[in-house]
């Protein structure tokens, strides 16, 4: 019997192993990355503009919410007259403001603010500059980082 003794002892050992090996997962739990998409609008069609600020609202929604998706719009050229605080449609600066409540970062052109002479404070509130001074560099950048494309 003292032969089996060592024989019983690993079996115990070897399923108890198996045991906590089954009831504890050895990965890590692995954090989901956040898509990341780019809103461009650069032309002074309102519904054009109200609907890219629409898809915004829905695509953070869809994606459950600002902890999965990281949206950056980027904004130039004769979109930037929409944007104006002092005649902004107010629908579009509604769906603006949801958009940036929910996380989505709203960025206007630096060159276009000094071709339309219109700096950042006349715009809507929450607007930066861009990172570069030319939208298009910008929009290059964050495509190459790796974020989706979309122009409505």
């Amino acid at each position: 019997m003292s032969s089996q003794k060592p024989s019983l002892i690993f079996a115990l050992v070897v399923g108890l192993a198996l045991a906590v090996g089954i009831a504890v997962d050895p990965a890590p739990a692995v954090a989901k990355e956040k898509i990341k998409v780019l809103y461009h609008v650069d032309g002074k069609d309102l519904a054009t503009a109200t609907y890219a600020m629409a898809l915004i609202n829905k695509h953070i929604e869809a994606e459950g919410g600002p902890e999965n998706i990281d949206v950056k719009l980027v904004v130039h050229g004769p979109a930037l007259e929409l944007f104006k605080a002092d005649s902004v449609d107010p629908k579009l600066k509604a769906k603006l403001k949801s958009a940036m409540d929910k996380g989505a970062s709203a960025e206007m052109c630096q060159v276009s603010m000094k071709l339309f002479g219109t700096p950042l404070e006349k715009l809507v509130a929450g607007f930066l500059p861009t990172e570069h001074p030319v939208a298009v560099k910008r929009i290059a950048d964050l495509q190459r980082e790796g974020y989706i494309y979309i122009k409505p």
